[in-house]
């Protein structure tokens, strides 16, 4: 049984090495292909131009390039590009075709817009994972994606797809896992074989899919459900007005205005209220008491914020809508759409299983709660993978202002979604002023405050370790300058359950980076860039 598992892959793998062989310029075509995709993408966070540097004639040094795996660490063939996370801009790299020896891409939490090229399958033909999740892919899925033969993986969710799923996506034989959730698709869905297991959450949250395993599907529909439609126009206004305000082309009271001119519009309201029972106690969520469960007819479920009326929360509800109406990060909390009705303000997002990181370390009484150093360490380099981009994003810097363990949601896999950005400070990058706009308010961001959140993340760091509110901690790193010269109080603070498994060096590094990051001067904290790089070498990534 294991021989017939392993076969497809000894098959490709002497496909390739055949091919491999025919081509006596291979190395030099893969690195073309490498040159390619560097000069077709902007590289606000400097992965590429820090490490592609194409000024060696050694073999095999493509090899050490961040994200570049090969087939031999002595020679120029890639044998797999991982790319996530990077902030890479532009269109699908079209040089990948030179990588002729590609049998993995992930280009996963960037922000690639642009149709996915129609010829696709001449393009990385020997490729079994295909991640483009989340990026801002737009257009139809192409046909000749079904000519994929060596299929395995593949996942499409969290982008501006729109139109019919081929049905020729089904067909493919070696297709083990498919996602197209949170796009603009509709039409009936594709129908894979009986060995294939693709839920209703691999479709969720797009216009108008059916077909098994989601609703049959009916002639004459027009696929458009009127929720997610009046989510989809929300969603519009948030893009327009974060753009208005952000280069400042619109004042603020004129935003104001505009926003409530758009309530003809949003005529949602009363399905949400159906969706969250009133907005019962039973469906809250967490402590706070303002993020409730809807659970939709169609079988969605959201989270929906309720603002209650003040000025304050009126400039918390804009800037939240104008922050993350503009940001897409595999690391933020996705917000779906908002809805405004007389003195009511409602955000939508996607609902996080796990519920918030605070409530995972501070359990209610009776309430036990484990949660191993593997998936303490995730979540950090999460948060730090999070944080870094906003603060380092080229074309919108924000400083998030309040990060806390309550703002820190926790997806099925808990994966790290940042939330709460009612405070945040949203600046263009490009801007030449030395102090920065406080959306929503006449104050100032005085020019390295974001080391506020340096701080914020340091106190979650604390929290991580040793599961305590970290007030007497902060001391203890402060009086010791950052270096530790206390550690051993601070060792006898570590969560018992962490000790005696094997993580006692990777602990005490995270102190480390806490305890800089806590100073109270914010001056001698470290950037988040930085803090981010030595959170993910030590998690070894």
């Amino acid at each position: 049984m294991a021989h017939n598992q392993r076969y497809p892959t000894l098959v490709l793998v002497f496909i390739l090495q055949c091919t491999c062989c025919e081509r006596t310029n291979g190395g030099s075509n893969d690195i073309r292909c490498l040159k390619s995709i560097k000069d077709s993408l902007e590289d606000p966070l400097n992965y590429l131009s820090s490490s592609w540097n194409f000024n060696n004639a050694t073999e095999g040094y493509i090899c050490k390039f961040t994200g570049v795996e090969c087939w031999h660490p002595d020679e120029n063939k890639v044998m797999n590009l991982r790319l996530s996370g990077m902030g890479l801009k532009g269109g699908f790299p079209r040089g990948l075709k030179m990588c002729s020896s590609l049998v993995g891409l992930d280009l996963s939490s960037n922000f690639l817009f642009g149709a996915i090229p129609s010829d696709i399958s001449e393009l990385i033909p020997f490729v079994p994972t295909l991640d483009l999740s989340p990026n801002k892919s737009a257009g139809e899925i192409p046909i000749s994606i079904g000519k994929l033969r060596y299929l395995n993986v593949l996942k499409l969710e969290n982008n501006r797809l729109e139109g019919h799923i081929p049905q020729e996506v089904g067909m493919l034989r070696r297709i083990k896992t498919f996602s197209v959730a949170n796009n603009r698709l509709s039409g009936p869905v594709p129908t894979f074989s009986p060995h294939v297991t693709i839920t209703a959450e691999n479709y969720a949250n797009n216009l108008g899919l059916c077909g098994y395993p989601l609703k049959r599907c009916k002639a004459n529909t027009d696929y458009q459900d009127s929720f997610l439609r009046g989510m989809l126009v929300g969603w519009a206004i948030a893009t327009v007005l974060a753009f208005a305000v952000t280069w400042y082309i619109l004042p603020h009271v004129f935003v104001k205005k505009m926003i409530i001119r758009m309530n003809k519009k949003m005529k949602e309201e009363k399905k949400l209220e159906t969706a969250t029972n009133n907005f019962n106690e039973a469906n809250m969520i967490g402590k706070l008491g303002t993020m409730y469960k809807a659970s939709l007819p169609n079988g969605w479920i959201l989270a929906v914020k309720r603002f209650n009326e003040s000025k304050s929360t009126e400039k918390k509800f804009i800037s939240e809508v104008m922050t993350l109406g503009r940001l897409r990060h595999s690391n933020l909390m996705p917000l779906i759409g908002f809805s405004i009705h007389l003195k009511e303000r409602l955000l939508v997002y996607k609902y996080m299983q796990n519920g918030n990181l605070h409530e995972w370390l501070h359990p209610a009484e009776g309430d036990t709660k484990i949660m191993e150093w593997p998936v303490r360490v995730k979540i950090a380099v999460g948060l730090a993978r999070g944080l870094a981009w906003l603060h380092n994003n080229k074309n919108l810097q924000v400083v998030h202002q309040n990060i806390s363990s309550e703002c820190i949601l926790l997806d099925h896999t808990f994966e790290t979604k940042l939330s709460n950005f009612g405070e945040a400070t949203i600046m263009s990058s490009n801007s030449t002023v030395s102090s920065r706009t406080l959306l929503g308010s006449g104050e100032t961001w005085v020019l390295g405050c974001d080391k506020k959140d340096v701080y914020g993340f340091g106190i979650v760091l604390l929290e991580l370790v040793t599961r305590e509110e970290p007030n007497k901690l902060i001391r203890l790193c402060n009086n010791s300058g950052g270096t530790l010269s206390n550690f051993m109080n601070l060792y006898d603070a570590i969560d018992e359950s962490l000790l005696g498994q094997g993580f006692e060096d990777e602990i005490t590094e995270f102190l480390k980076i806490a305890c800089k990051c806590v100073q109270f001067s914010p001056n001698r904290r470290p950037s988040m860039f930085d803090v981010y790089n030595k959170v993910r070498t030590i998690a070894g990534e």
